[in-house]
């Protein structure tokens, strides 16, 4: 089977300055591929890269058509749900407000949507009518990756999902992204910083540094990579 996502080759670029080097990254149909890499490696611009959101060169392929020349809200259309570090959720607005946002692309726009993502995160659901501002951390992370699938996505693009989060709560988030990908079926590229708990939860993944892809296999290989495990895993 073709993956989902293939980059063959991509340059990025800001402004005039090229940040990746012509990597090569494919993600399965159905699986999830971490990105590894120090602050700086260029993880999060190989997202922005797939989203359209700076300069490439290369081949970015979405279901064997190329994003390049389409804009963020074409790709997003096509089935790609980017959620970025930060969080990025509209703090003024409350917690469905939000949600209902995330679907604004969907032609249905049901509530079907919107109770199956009370039921994956539970404390939005306690939490709909609070602005999402006034959520901890936390629970604006959980929105955040609900917003996201509110789009019905075929492949879902996270940044850091555990930056800034305690332990229980990051082990909580990446049982329900499993979860997620089991029950929907969505694909996963995920930029972790959390090296032990990416690939563990990962098939996939790739050790990206200075803008190339130095390292990459089934995750349990990167796993047992000693330069990994000196760099990432921490023995």
């Amino acid at each position: 089977m073709a993956p989902i996502l293939e980059l063959r080759a991509v340059k990025a670029f800001y402004g005039q300055s090229e940040v990746l080097h012509g990597i090569d990254v494919a993600v399965e149909e159905g699986g999830i591929t971490v990105l590894l890499g120090a602050n700086g490696a260029g993880k999060t611009t190989t997202l922005r890269a797939i989203c359209g959101m700076i300069r490439s060169e290369g081949k970015i392929l979405f279901r064997g058509e190329r994003l390049q020349q389409r804009t963020t809200e074409q790709i997003a259309g096509m089935g790609v749900a980017h959620v970025p570090e930060g969080r990025g959720t509209f703090i003024g607005l409350t917690v469905e407000e939000n949600l209902r946002l995330g679907g604004y692309t969907r032609a249905d726009r049901s509530d079907a949507s919107l109770q199956r993502m009370y039921g994956y995160f539970p404390i939005l659901a306690e939490r709909q009518r609070q602005q999402a501002g006034a959520l901890s951390g936390g629970e604006q992370q959980m929105l955040a990756i609900a917003r996201g699938l509110m789009m019905a996505p075929r492949l879902l693009l996270l940044d850091e999902p555990s930056f800034g989060l305690a332990p229980r709560i990051v082990e909580e988030i990446f049982v329900i992204i499993e979860r997620i990908r089991r029950d929907q079926h969505v694909s996963v590229l995920l930029v972790e910083q959390n090296a032990s708990l990416a690939l563990d939860l990962a098939d996939h993944a790739y050790l990206i540094e200075t803008g190339s892809v130095v390292a990459s296999g089934s995750a349990k290989a990167l796993a047992d990579n000693p330069r990994v495990r000196r760099s990432y895993l921490g023995y």
